[in-house]
């Protein structure tokens, strides 16, 4: 039910409760009985097995568990065991990844209160949460974690922090005797209250209202566990590419086993070679170089102040075509600050960061120093006077606030002016107070000994109804009758503020020489003096402001979605460059206007998003996943964690963001800075790139092997590789080289690219055009060198060609792939030494080789023969044709691309 949308009485009625004695020990047990624990409930948890089988559901991971099997029965153990062990590495990097939402269900849980107050008989008793059941009545207080959604019956000054469930900056203020006719969002139930919310103020009472699942915080849990866990782009693309592979594999090794046979090769014999080949062209090294190259991205972007909890998350960022990004926290600072202020004749913007009481006071006339100017004194007197916040400096120096934000933005305010709150309560002690009332919307407190008379009433509120109580107003320091032109700019400086979506507050003043008697609002809070206006915002993060510009340059996508009000978010999403017109601005109460299919179409155009639910979020996200975008989705509360759990990749802020949103998260920012996101974007896009470049190294390879062996059988050659020589050639190219390539440094302009298609495979046209190219000149330099050895050592003596031709594959995939380090820059652009993992790892495989050529017990395993000089000339000739040939196509792409 609408239970905002119901009166006390009829809540009481439904709920068949007592608001002043609540339920009896007795009803409250039936109840437990027909609705359940007030707690969270989990779905079936998989088995272990069921996990442990679901790691291995891959065609891929299929493939090479069958080539280990064969590779087993012919005798290569080594092989075998190589290829077993990439395939447990994956199943238990998988099996880690495992549980999120069962991490997030249990993060949810711990927000819950532990304990409540509620009515029992009418006794107040504190009970555990989970036993609160629909009907309690439920006491509030100041600091209390309300432990279950409850339709408020009373209400004291009570105001309530809901920015973890709704994303509102500010504490909202409550009202229990409203009853809201027309549909409202979260953050508009001002009669409700809801599980896991803090009371920051006040005091009040509710009926429970809804209990475990039936929560606005359960209804999220029961949706995060039902979300399935989607595939990345790039398991997607992995997985499309080792079905091609193995398929065609396949395909290519019985067709070599046949032509062997039609030749009138030996039967077994060409079943190895087949086989050989088959475990040599399947790239068993490509997991395991993509494990480890993400691996050693996450430790990167640690660095990088973010960490990343879900290994393929790496890579996904660097796709991302669009980032819905939270507002509060994330795009701004999460602490409301004075920017402006106003008293009569003088506007004056205030410098500085929001809770470090550091920054300077600039007119528009000139520098001031507050004592100087004694209107803007007394403004600033006020309100660290009429104040209940503090600011304190912890162990570790950092200012916070023990208060309301609101309050808290004033004591800063003041400190910035060198009033100092302690120093100000001793000189001008409080000696009485009218406290802040939600329907009279000012505070007011008296105090001794103020320079301008005996007592003094300090009195803020909102300035509407400040400025209506006002007859008299401060200027020069000196007091004057409120004329209609003076009140008429107040007010439209009152309007000015709030144009900029500022939350303006004024201040006035009384003068006594005696505390008065009636301290009541209707005879103290009348004919006042006015003083003036401060007006704060929840300012936008600087680096904040330079990532959205990066953002730009890279062609993705900033949107802003907030629980806030329209006006507030469009001026600090003009303020970062996110939107210039407010039609680019739409609310919660417009998207539950729109269809799926209508927000389809208008999502491609909208930039913020403000009074948001989370189920608004997630039709959001869903929006942009159905147009194709790749989404990053960021956020710190519980409000954020379904739409961080259906975007392609979430990101939770590390210092205020909730367990919830932490565990559902796919990346979590150390430094809660948005900069930190594009900084991962950009290497997750150097990660994606260089997955590209060993990918591409690699089947160039392994196709120029099943091309020599192909076209030898083709031609009635005698082959030129022989099994054990392929399974060596496999180990010594694809992997040290390959996994040197995963961590080439990014290309220079990396950033100033739009991000890739989504649907595009890494096989593209240019990939597959420099494929061909390379294993063609792969299979050109082997088989002549091949046919040079044939021509001088004959048919009958193979050990010394097979030599040549070996030595000849292996030395041409270590020179090229310095060639692969760049898809379009030549290494004369990129520099021959730049990649010093590279030579390592060529050093290491050139070693490899030489053990082979030269322990002579190794020559006669693999059939290998000692090469002179003679041999050596004609390898080291024939060797440099792929290198050139790469080159080459990269002279000629780039040529092409600056024709088109």
């Amino acid at each position: 039910m609408n239970w905002y949308k119901e009166s006390i009485e009829s809540t009481l009625e439904k709920l068949d409760t007592d608001r002043y004695k609540g339920l009896s020990e007795e009803e409250s047990k039936k109840r437990i009985e027909k609705y359940g624990l007030n707690e969270l409930k989990e779905k079936d948890k998989k088995s272990f097995l069921s996990k442990l089988i679901a790691q291995f559901n891959d065609f891929l991971v299929i493939i090479l568990i069958v080539a280990s099997i064969v590779s087993m029965l012919v005798g290569e153990k080594t092989d075998a065991l190589i290829i077993i062990a990439i395939v447990i590495v994956n199943a238990i990097l998988g099996l880690v990844q495992e549980g999120k939402a069962e991490k997030s269900l249990e993060a949810l849980k711990k927000m819950a209160s532990p304990y409540g107050k509620v009515l029992r008989d009418g006794h107040v008793i504190h009970i555990p949460s989970n036993k609160i059941v629909p009907g309690d009545v439920v006491l509030l207080e100041a600091g209390d974690i309300i432990p279950a959604d409850l339709r408020l019956i009373e209400s004291y000054n009570l105001k309530v922090e809901e920015a973890s469930l709704t994303g509102e900056s500010v504490p909202v203020d409550k009202d229990g005797e409203k009853v809201i006719s027309e549909d409202a969002g979260i953050g508009d139930r001002t009669n409700t209250a809801y599980m896991s919310t803090v009371v920051t103020y006040g005091r009040g009472k509710g009926i429970v209202v809804g209990t475990g699942e039936n929560t606005e915080i359960g209804k999220i849990a029961t949706m995060i566990q039902t979300y399935e866990e989607e595939a990345t782009p790039l398991q997607k693309k992995l997985n499309q590419l080792g079905k091609y592979l193995g398929m065609g594999c396949i395909v290519i090794c019985a067709l070599v086993f046949l032509m062997g046979i039609i030749e009138g090769e030996n039967i077994l014999d060409m079943f190895m070679v087949s086989v050989s080949l088959a475990v040599a062209a399947i790239p068993e090294g490509l997991p395991a170089v993509v494990t480890i190259v993400l691996a050693l991205g996450m430790n990167k972007m640690v660095k990088r102040n973010a960490i990343v909890k879900r290994l393929l998350a790496v890579e996904t960022l660097g796709c991302t075509t669009t980032i819905c990004s939270d507002k509060t926290g994330t795009l701004t600072q999460n602490e409301m600050t004075v920017v402006k202020t106003y008293t009569i004749n003088n506007l004056t913007s205030v410098t500085g960061k929001g809770y470090a009481p550091e920054g300077e006071f600039i007119s528009e006339k000139a520098k001031i120093v507050p004592q100087e100017n004694k209107d803007l004194n007394l403004l600033l007197s006020i309100n660290v006077l009429c104040n209940d916040a503090t600011l304190e400096l912890s162990q570790d120096n950092i200012y916070k606030i023990v208060g309301d934000p609101t309050e808290g933005a004033l004591v800063t305010l003041a400190e910035k002016g060198n009033l100092k709150k302690k120093d100000m309560m001793d000189k001008y002690p409080r000696i009485a107070e009218i406290p802040f009332d939600s329907d009279r919307k000012m505070m007011t407190t008296f105090h001794e000994n103020y320079p301008i008379g005996k007592i003094v009433s300090f009195t803020k509120g909102a300035p509407d109804i400040i400025v209506d109580r006002c007859n008299r107003v401060y200027i020069n320091g000196e007091i004057r009758p409120l004329t209609e032109e003076i009140k008429k700019n107040i007010l439209e400086m009152n309007n000015s503020f709030s144009r900029d979506a500022l939350r303006v507050l004024a201040s006035s003043c009384n003068i006594y020489d005696e505390l008065p008697k009636d301290l009541s609002s209707e005879n103290i809070e009348n004919n006042l003096i006015f003083v003036g206006l401060v007006g704060m915002i929840d300012p936008p993060r600087n680096e904040a402001i330079e990532s959205i510009k990066s953002c730009k340059n890279a062609g993705i996508n900033t949107i802003m979605i907030t629980g806030d009000y329209k006006e507030t978010a469009f001026a600090v999403a003009k303020e970062l460059g996110l939107a210039e017109n407010i039609e680019e601005a739409v609310t919660g109460e417009d998207l539950n206007k729109m269809t799926d299919e209508e927000l389809k179409e208008k999502v491609k155009n909208i930039k913020i998003y403000a009074r948001v639910s989370p189920e608004h979020k997630v039709r959001i996200v869903n929006a942009l996943k159905s147009n194709g975008e790749i989404v990053a989705m960021t956020g710190d509360g519980v409000n954020d964690a379904l739409a961080l759990k259906k975007a392609d990749i979430g990101v939770s802020m590390g210092i205020t963001g909730t367990d919830v949103a932490k565990n559902t998260a796919d990346v979590i920012l150390t430094d809660d800075n948005f900069a930190s996101i594009v900084s991962a974007v950009e290497e997750g896009r150097i990660i994606y790139s260089n997955i590209r470049k060993f990918v591409f190294f690699l089947l160039s390879c392994n196709i120029g092997e099943i091309l020599i062996v192909f076209l030898s059988l083709l031609f009635n050659v005698p082959v030129p590789l022989i099994p054990i020589q392929l399974l060596w050639l496999n180990l010594v190219t694809d992997s040290f080289p390959a996994l040197a390539l995963g961590v080439e440094r990014g290309e220079p302009d990396i950033m100033n690219n739009s991000p890739r298609d989504p649907k595009e495979s890494i096989l593209n046209k240019s990939m597959i055009v420099g494929i061909a190219i390379q294993s063609i000149a792969i299979t050109v330099a082997v088989l002549l060198a091949y046919r040079w050895g044939l021509k001088i050592y004959g048919y009958d003596n193979l050990i010394m060609p097979r030599t040549i031709a070996f030595t000849t594959l292996i030395l041409s995939e270590l020179i090229r792939s310095f060639s692969s380090r760049s898809e379009r820059y030549t290494l004369f652009k990129i520099g021959f030494f730049t990649n010093k993992t590279i030579i390592y790892a060529n050093l290491i495989s050139l070693l490899l080789l030489f053990v082979v050529l030269y322990i002579p017990f190794l020559q006669t395993v693999f059939k290998i023969d000692t090469m002179a000089w003679r041999e050596w000339s004609v390898v080291l000739r024939f060797c440099l044709i792929p290198i050139i040939a790469g080159e080459l196509n990269k002279v000629a792409l780039k040529s092409i691309h600056q024709k088109n």
